[in-house]
């Protein structure tokens, strides 16, 4: 078992880039990488994206997630930004359930989920999909053993500050996404 927690082994949204043009493209698509090896640590692979498909396409184009979006107004496929918009609302989603997390220590992780649910993604759900969110969010792994999952044998204190780390750098791109999205008038985030 390694001696570091989950956070120090991928590339933590707190080292991405963010740059008077935007959020840099390359590195928040590697630390992305990072959320979906986490969603495998939950037992889900749930996130498959479009937006490194359309980094790969134009990557001088696309060199900040800002850009990216901006690259697509005058084309007919805008896959990449509704990919992107689709991402937001998960990184945001998985953000506040582990803020959730982390500040309340006595609440099991599907309460965390479902709290996070509430104030991210449900209102961009039907009913029927609400009903299968809230099964899914049921499926959540006891806290106890998410964290021995993500801590992989370092001590709790180590793993709180790396993650504490991870959803500071989170929280902040996401706020921009958002901001820039619905601002700009691409979407809902």
């Amino acid at each position: 078992m390694s001696s570091q927690p989950y956070f120090e082994t991928v590339k933590s949204f707190a080292d991405v880039p963010i740059t008077v043009d935007g959020v840099e493209t390359s590195l928040f698509l590697e630390a992305s990488e990072g959320l979906v090896q986490l969603f495998d640590l939950l037992g889900s692979g749930v996130f498959g994206f479009g937006v490194r498909t359309r980094y790969q396409v134009d990557s001088s184009g696309c060199s900040t997630l800002e850009n990216l979006v901006r690259s697509e107004v005058s084309l007919d496929d805008r896959h990449g930004t509704g990919c992107l918009i689709r991402l937001t609302r998960g990184l945001t989603f998985l953000c506040r359930a582990l803020q959730h997390m982390q500040n309340d220590p006595s609440v099991e992780l599907h309460v965390c989920f479902k709290r996070s649910y509430d104030e991210v993604l449900r209102q961009h759900h039907t009913f029927f999909v609400r009903s299968l969110a809230a099964v899914a969010v049921r499926a959540a792994p006891y806290r106890r053993d998410f964290y021995s999952r993500i801590s992989q044998g370092a001590p709790m204190e180590k793993l709180d500050a790396e993650l504490a780390k991870w959803l500071s750098g989170l929280d902040v791109i996401v706020k921009r996404l958002k901001g820039f999205i619905e601002g700009e008038g691409y979407g809902r985030v």
